[in-house]
């Protein structure tokens, strides 16, 4: 939802203002973040005049020597890392890097101040658990270097003293490189300048001037527009760069509007990542928006590479790619020899504040670096069944009886749904965990109307609360001090939905504990186990905050300022609320819980929506790209609001974006309230008919569906998957984003322009063969068609996973059903996938359609383990390859194979 509305509260107007939010010129620490190394030319005189050119002068200098030296005399090997000193050669400080081999191919380097002035900021909650270290063995280079190894030896990190460097080298090949550039950038923790000029008096020195340049230039007073930023220790940022050799193709680091695959970056231009409410943000746009996920994915034929940043405050990330030269002379005594030159991509990382702490993912495959990825931060939660089907959203379904309505119509015009939800008028004005009394007089009856037709209900709840002597939640966490504070040491109080309100302070485990109690059937009055919750405004949202969101000076659990933890405050949020909806289970049911803002380890707790969209064509093109680049970070389950969040779509834009978006993992269609209703049975009897047929298929899906969720809960494979994942080796998939692979068997392309009778649909593999999901033509591989189409081939493997569709009993009594079906030399198969899994079933397979057959079979027979065999009716098609085999009756559950002579 919505920094909108025309009520007593509107932000609209500012929301979409453009000096609302800040670009890249006005963030002090990227302005600044330049500065390093030129302390050797009297740096600060210089950057007085030159303030406004200081971006474009340092990034023509890039070429320059690192200040930073490694003391490989400092060495030193424990039980989980290599610790040494690098040193800043201009001033003397030094800084201490660790390096950890991690089990799964990952290495770990971590810099921070060797004698801060007080601790900094490193991410707790993310990792799943403490990663298992691999002890790394050390090995003498060349002089000034060290070779450091896992126990194959196939990985090493080649560690250079002056000027400090790390190459990651992989099968004597060096594949990445870190400060090349000589980019490291770490700014130390001071002691204010008041105070220093008080003691330095005192002991009769004399103050330090570039101090007071750096209070002049903004980097201790940060201001944007009537907010200033008062950083008490001065300027805290951290950066990084990464060399990707032989690599052009990046891919990752949500959530932007924007391509799938990683633009360059320049002139002051970079992604950011800071979590922010923008109702109805621009595309093709490297600003950021709701989530943050500071990972990011290299890739080329034979190898992928992951770096992850673990770090929660603002950070930016500069792309640079220089593609592969095919010929470069090069003198050679007296001959100038040809030499072919590879690619290569630099990417910088800069974060205001916290330490270094970066993960470096190997691969080789994308399933690989899927895999190590999930073992730090977890594998997608695995969602219940219900969640998997059609929800019907609007903010605000009015009152009772207007959700009975839109309930009855989805019945009465035969179109399947699982889930209503209520957005924020459903409250007493806008208090959460209350029923507006008149709107919602009997919730709990409403509730049993859903539940007779096994549906579901979702309810919203924000992470602020209204300032209400009145209102018992308010008053508990006052009590309690469960808000965040100002600089102050008083509560921090901003405007929201309700008014002026206060922000629970979800980083506390207390908080967080307590919170998940509010959704006790107790507490939570009117509610029941069909309820579940929506997560909003989490970024968190402040309407007359600096660019709508929280001073970064407010104070969190811990005495941590805000700026340390924005990016990771509404990953908290969702963590507490899924963490209560089992609770109020016992244990025995899992949750569901959609949130806005999001981080990396978000996948553990929920699903994840690309927010305020806008009912326009390009807005349903980028949705394709976004959603993909979530899925490849970690987070399956996704979606983008159907029809567009702002705004009135025309029937046909309606229409296609039901089309696509039944084949995304999150289904849902909301809109505005400022909006006319568009409930799919409104834009006449022709386009019902189309959105019922959308809706359908992905009800006929289902059970692929869950199978696919499965997976990527035990084994982190993506749900929908960009083409490249799928064809490694092909070049043509790689900057595809127009259309993605639905797991392994189907490939999806939405029509996403107005009016379109064809599209064009790129089929990779030249040694594929693509049949049509409906009239089941086949194509081979490595061509463009004009037909959407599904995938199935003539040697073909599947599965299937089935379990009760709510409970944690797969988990803990191995309460289900995993089957495996293969198909070769003309025998179909079914075969136990997990032979722990045990789930009695009387689903039984009733049809089977085998495509792209080349002859009618002379006889059909099925074989049961029993070695009893019985014959099949079919018929068969020779124009279309396809065999149909029907009135089955085989068990899901048990081995049988399909004999075709």
């Amino acid at each position: 939802m919505e920094t909108a509305g025309k009520e007593e509260i509107s932000v609209e107007d500012e929301a979409v203002d453009k000096n609302v939010f800040k670009d890249c010129s006005k963030i002090a620490f990227y302005r600044y973040i330049y500065r390093m190394n030129f302390q050797e030319w009297d740096y600060w005189v210089k950057v007085c005049i030159c303030v406004l050119h200081i971006c474009r002068r340092q990034k023509q200098q890039r070429s320059r020597k690192s200040i930073y030296q490694a003391l490989l005399e400092s060495v030193t090997t424990g039980k989980e890392s290599t610790r040494f000193q690098v040193v800043n050669k201009a001033t003397k400080v030094s800084l201490l890097a660790e390096i950890y081999g991690i089990e799964g191919n990952i290495f770990r380097l971590k810099i921070n101040e060797e004698t801060p002035l007080k601790p900094r900021y490193e991410v707790p909650d993310v990792l799943t658990n403490k990663p298992s270290t691999v002890r790394l063995v050390s090995g003498s280079g060349d002089t000034g270097s060290l070779i450091l190894a896992d126990g194959k030896g196939d990985l090493k990190c080649h560690i250079t003293a002056n000027p400090f460097k790390v190459d990651l080298v992989s099968e004597e090949e060096v594949v990445m490189s870190i400060n090349s550039l000589g980019q490291l950038y770490f700014e130390h923790l001071q002691i204010p300048l008041k105070q220093r000029v008080t003691k330095e008096n005192e002991e009769g020195a004399s103050v330090d001037t570039s101090q007071e340049n750096q209070e002049d230039l903004g980097l201790w007073e940060e201001k944007f527009g009537k907010f200033v930023d008062v950083k008490v220790n001065g300027p805290a940022s951290v950066g990084l760069d990464f060399s990707l050799h032989g690599f052009e193709h990046l891919y990752g680091i949500p959530q932007h509007a924007e391509s799938h695959q990683l633009k360059n970056t320049g002139n002051g231009d970079a992604y950011r990542l800071y979590n922010l409410d923008v109702y109805g943000y621009k595309i093709h746009d490297k600003m950021g928006i709701y989530g943050s996920v500071p990972y990011l994915l290299a890739h080329k034929p034979g190898r992928t590479l992951g770096i992850f940043w673990l770090n929660a405050s603002e950070t930016l990330v500069e792309v640079n790619t220089e593609p592969a030269a095919k010929y470069t002379l090069t003198q050679m005594g007296p001959v100038a020899a040809k030499q072919k030159v590879r690619s290569r991509t630099d990417v910088r990382w800069m974060s205001e504040s916290g330490i270094i702490d970066v993960f470096l993912l190997t691969g080789p495959m994308p399933s690989d670096v899927f895999k190590q990825y999930s073992y730090l931060t977890g594998t997608q939660a695995m969602p219940p069944l219900f969640s998997l089907g059609y929800h019907q959203c609007r903010w605000n379904y009015e009152n009772e009886q207007d959700v009975k309505a839109v309930d009855a119509g989805f019945d009465e015009h035969n179109i399947p749904y699982d889930v209503m939800w209520l957005d924020i008028e459903h409250t007493e004005g806008k208090r959460y965990f209350t029923w507006d009394k008149k709107r919602f007089p009997n919730p709990k009856r409403l509730q049993e109307l859903l539940r007779s037709k096994k549906r579901k209900l979702v309810v919203i709840s924000d992470p602020h609360i209204k300032v209400d002597p009145d209102y018992s939640v308010y008053t508990k966490a006052k009590g309690q001090g469960f808000f965040v504070k100002n600089h102050e040491g008083g509560d921090f109080e901003g405007v929201c939905w309700p008014g002026l309100s206060s922000y629970l302070d979800f980083t506390s485990p207390k908080v967080r504990e307590w919170y998940s109690g509010l959704f006790a059937f107790s507490a939570y009055q009117g509610s029941t186990d069909i309820l579940h919750i929506w997560n909003d405004m989490n970024e968190p949202s402040v309407f007359r905050g600096p660019e709508l969101t929280m001073q970064k000076s407010a104070i969190h659990h811990g005495n941590w300022e805000h700026r340390e933890l924005h990016n990771i405050y509404g990953f908290y949020q969702q963590m507490a609320t899924a963490e209560g909806l089992i609770q109020r289970s016992k244990g025995k049911e899992r949750p569901f819980v959609l949130t806005r803002s999001f981080f990396a380890g978000s996948q553990k707790y929920g699903a994840v929506w690309t927010g305020d969209n806008t009912a326009e064509w390009s807005y349903l093109k980028i949705s394709i790209p976004m959603l993909l680049t979530l899925s490849i970070t970690g987070i399956s389950f996704c979606g983008a609001d159907v029809g567009g969040f702002i705004g009135n779509p025309e029937a046909e834009l309606l229409v296609r974006w039901y089309q696509a978006g039944a084949y995304q993992p999150f289904f849902r269609g909301h809109a505005t309230m400022n909006t006319k209703r568009r409930e799919p049975w409104l834009f006449g009897e022709r386009h019902t008919q189309l959105i019922r047929e959308a809706v359908k298929e992905r009800y006929t899906l289902l059970p692929y569906w869950y199978s696919l969720f499965y997976r990527a809960h035990v084994a982190a494979e993506p749900v929908v998957r960009p083409l490249w994942t799928e064809f490694p080796n092909e070049l043509e998939t790689f900057g595809v984003e127009d259309e993605y692979m639905l797991g392994s068997a189907l490939l999806v392309h939405p029509v996403t322009e107005p009016k379109a009778t064809t599209v064009d649909v790129f089929l990779p593999g030249s040694n594929e063969v693509w049949y049509g999901s409906k009239t089941f033509a086949y194509w081979e591989g490595a061509r463009t068609v004009k037909i959407p189409v599904a995938l199935d081939t003539g040697s073909a493997m599947g599965e299937f996973y089935l379990d009760d569709g709510h409970s944690f009993q797969y988990l803990h009594q191995k309460q289900f059903l995993h089957r495996k079906f293969s198909f070769c030399s003309d025998v179909l198969m079914n075969s136990c996938a997990d032979e722990k899994g045990h789930y009695p079933s009387k689903h039984v397979v009733e049809k089977i359609f085998i495509l792209g057959l080349k002859k009618q079979p002379s006889a059909v027979t099925t074989h049961s383990p029993d070695g009893k065999d019985q014959p099949v009716a079919f018929t068969y098609c020779a124009k279309t390859s396809t065999l149909s085999l029907e009135k089955l009756s085989l068990n899901i559950g048990a081995d049988w194979e399909v004999h075709i002579k």
